[in-house]
């Protein structure tokens, strides 16, 4: 049997926790990184790494049959495609599968509404802007070279080591109350199921929301961590005084609710933590 092959470019966070799943399953996972630091921490994983600026990589993507791209675009686009699309253009033959992790800021502000795969896309921060480009550059290259593409709209991510729980201990955890205001959002183990149900339906190539179950105002994921942890709840603070980064207050630019059933139909996913409740406990129980 052929070994299963990913390519995965811009190893990042969600990429990660998706080869612990391949890789116990006898999955090569070959992942980029521009630091040698992170390079040392793919190989102590068993992901092989390839660094960016030093090493080629027409070989290791040349033997792929999937490619996950995880890297976002820059001022002047997908880095992938303005660095590699000869490469990809050669590799396409044997790729199985290709999957891009986009996000669910390309639908824009809809007010709180509720959002589908099928929403027009009004992204309203620059980030949302080249997101949408990058989309329709993938979905072009797959279509001229027939590739099995899938895009993945990620909500707000969250997991091990990326709760809200040592924010909340330390106290700098804060409750910011935007009027209407509404995120979804998806633990990182959804993320990397989801991954690997599409990997496993190649037939299956579309667009797919990937968020849990509850979209929720901000400041009641905060609230319950404070619960969890049996200590005091950080004070509200009003959106229109608080003092924010210009960062941090563009992603109070944006209010919706998304749709996941697509994701749930056509890749037969059930979410490991539907709602932000059950993921918070299972960080906490597993002492993050």
């Amino acid at each position: 049997m052929t070994t299963q092959k990913l390519f995965s470019f811009g190893h990042g966070y969600s990429a990660q926790t998706l080869a612990h799943r391949l890789l116990p399953k006898g999955w090569q996972v070959i992942g980029t990184t521009r630091t040698p630091e992170k390079a040392r921490e793919f190989d102590r994983s068993g992901v092989v790494p390839v660094l960016l600026g030093q090493e080629p990589i027409p070989a290791q993507l040349g033997g792929a049959t999937h490619l996950l791209i995880s890297a976002g675009p820059d001022a002047e686009g997908d880095p992938f495609l303005r660095n590699y699309r000869q490469v990809l253009i050669d590799a396409a033959p044997n790729l199985q599968w290709v999957g891009y992790l986009s996000t669910t800021g390309v639908y824009g502000d809809h007010g709180g509404d509720w959002v589908d795969e099928d929403t027009p896309l009004t992204p309203a921060t620059k980030r949302g802007i080249a997101r949408v480009t990058a989309e329709t550059e993938w979905q072009e290259i797959a279509q001229d070279l027939g590739l099995n593409l899938s895009i993945f709209r990620l909500a707000g991510i969250y997991g091990p080591g990326r709760g809200p729980f040592a924010k909340v201990r330390n106290g700098t955890a804060r409750r910011i109350v935007k009027k209407d205001q509404i995120f979804s959002r998806i633990h990182v183990e959804d993320i990397a199921q989801v991954l690997e149900a599409s990997i496993n339906r190649p037939d299956s190539p579309g667009i797919y929301n990937v968020c849990d179950d509850l979209p929720v105002p901000p400041q009641e994921v905060i609230g319950y961590a404070a619960e969890l942890l049996g200590l005091p709840l950080p004070p509200e603070e009003d959106f229109e005084t608080a003092d924010m980064t210009p960062m941090a207050r563009s992603f109070y630019a944006e209010s919706k609710k998304v749709r996941n059933d697509r994701m749930k139909r056509e890749l037969g996913v059930r979410l490991i933590y539907p709602d932000y409740k059950s993921g918070l406990q299972a960080l906490l129980s597993e002492g993050q």
